[in-house]
């Protein structure tokens, strides 16, 4: 009985040696070819390409709950949990590799093989795309071979004494967490591009935009009216930014058009550059939420660039293209109307930052994201609705995504108040239409006006404020809009597929 028991505890503590040598290999396998590609194929990191081919076959209501859980975070969730999955494929290879001699080291040759398919399948793929996957895999494959020899019996029964094992295993995996650090800290020294960018000054604005001063309420706690660069929300599918330099961006403008053309950025800063300030509101906020921004941009209006190509008389829809692949299709009209859609390349001042679409993305009021704000963009491609897909209406989304009205309150917030008058205040907006008024309710009771500041046009979101004396206790707070159209926000909730949340924004609060 004694020498039985030995044996499985002997077994069991060879199988946990095998977990953990497969986990190590595969971060010694990831972190090499981590930094393999910060040196040279920086948008073709293993765990990039992998997660950006999650990202592209989720169902959209998966994309939905990362952004509901993680918010902006949602893609650093996203490489933690591709991380730690990875860690369990290796742990698992290590245990088949213990079992069934070689094929724990074939399994990770296959998963090489998975981020080598991601990387050659981007949009952006070149000749050393599938290079770091491809010694990520060829590493960790190597590295089981030698820390779980194909033999049974495991490490220890192949000569490897217990502590040549236990520094040969932490050794890959400090080796491979470090190699993965410096690739961080690489990328980030390094990236020329970047460089490029901040050294860029942009033109002066042929037409400059006013922000009045009346237009902030100056009340603690609400949304600023411009929202800073490093607090604009971001939300898209590019889990490593493009890196673009100007002198290697072209925007192709073709399809449907008598006379379809490339333009550069020398074309692109001779023009005469216009300043505009824009709301832009991601399809995925919801009500009360954050993913919403407010800036002064700076760009050439589309319109003007459609013009020059002729769209053809049966032509309904702009197909946009990014640089890494992903597509938005915008209504024709939204871009050859009056309102001011631009092609963007500065933003509160500054060249457009690298995450929010340098060196040009577009920007165009009244629509959701989706449909219209794509960053990175080289291609505009004339077509129909009828004829062409986009990136999320293939996934299920509505195909033209016009913003719906809404409210928010943003004092106070959900928690403790003091007791007596309270000043509730919060932004509203549904650009390319305009705020008339916003009504506030206490405890379900009738719908006060609140106080308006002055909007800066019909394009961006307006502060607005109220006051109610609160009794101590508990209470509810609702907010709701009537746009310049004399539309009523509804009360009525929907999530936010398939083409934007509704309701009133509630808050409650306890009067002390």
């Amino acid at each position: 009985m004694t020498t039985r028991a030995g044996d499985i505890a002997a077994d069991a503590g060879q199988r946990r040696r095998a977990a953990g040598a497969g986990a190590a290999a595969v971060i010694l396998g990831a972190g090499l070819g981590e930094l393999i590609a910060a040196w040279w194929a920086p948008a073709s990191r293993p765990t990039a390409v992998v997660g950006a081919a999650l990202i592209d076959l989720a169902p959209p209501w998966a994309k939905d709950l990362a952004i509901a859980l993680f918010g902006t975070a949602d893609k650093i969730a996203l490489l933690v949990g591709i991380a730690l999955v990875l860690a369990a494929v290796g742990a698992g290879a290590g245990l088949l590799q213990r079992a069934r001699p070689h094929w724990g080291a074939v399994a990770l040759l296959a998963v090489g093989l998975v981020g080598v398919a991601a990387a050659l399948t981007r949009a952006d793929a070149d000749a050393l795309s599938a290079v770091p996957s491809a010694v990520a895999g060829i590493l960790s494959a190597a590295a089981l071979a030698v820390l779980v020899p194909a033999r049974r019996g495991g490490p220890r029964g192949d000569g490897l004494s217990r502590r040549r094992f236990l520094l040969l295993t932490v050794s890959a995996a400090v080796v491979g967490a470090a190699a993965a650090v410096a690739s961080t800290t690489s990328r980030v020294a390094s990236s020329a591009v970047a460089a490029i960018r901040d050294a860029l000054v942009l033109p002066r604005a042929s037409t400059r935009a006013t922000v009045p001063a009346s237009a902030s309420l100056d009340i603690e706690g609400i949304a600023p009216v411009i929202t800073p660069n490093d607090a604009f929300y971001r939300i898209d599918t590019a889990l490593v930014v493009p890196e673009l330099a100007p002198a290697d961006w072209r925007l192709r403008i073709h399809g449907l058009v008598d006379h379809p053309y490339e333009l550069t950025w020398d074309d692109l800063m001779a023009l005469p550059l216009e300043e505009s300030v824009t709301t832009l509101a991601c399809v995925s906020n919801p009500v009360g939420g954050d993913l919403i921004g407010n800036a002064v941009w700076l760009g050439y209006p589309v319109r003007e660039l459609l013009a020059r190509a002729a769209p053809q008389p049966d032509a309904d829809m702009v197909l946009s293209r990014s640089v890494d692949g992903f597509t938005a299709g915008t209504p024709l009209e939204a871009l050859t109307d009056a309102r001011n859609a631009i092609l963007a390349v500065g933003m509160n001042g500054e060249p457009l930052p690298l995450a929010h679409g340098f060196p040009a993305r577009l920007v165009v009021p009244g629509l959701y994201g989706y449909v219209s704000a794509t960053k990175w963009v080289v291609e505009l491609e004339v077509t129909r609705f009828d004829r062409a897909r986009a990136y999320w209406t293939d996934r299920g989304w509505s195909e033209r995504g016009p913003i719906k009205l809404q409210s928010r309150i943003d004092v106070p917030r959900s928690g403790a108040v003091a007791a007596g008058r309270v000043v509730i205040a919060g932004v509203a907006w549904q650009q390319h239409v305009g705020v008339a008024r916003v009504e506030v309710s206490v405890d379900d009771g009738a719908w006060q006006d609140a106080e308006l500041a002055t909007a800066i046009s019909d394009d961006t979101w307006v502060q607005w404020s109220a006051a109610a004396d609160l009794a101590p206790g508990e209470h509810t707070i609702r907010c709701r809009a009537v746009s310049a159209d004399g539309e009523v926000q509804t009360g009525e909730a929907a999530p936010v597929v398939p083409d934007g949340a509704t309701g009133w924004h509630t808050v409650r609060v306890t009067a002390r």
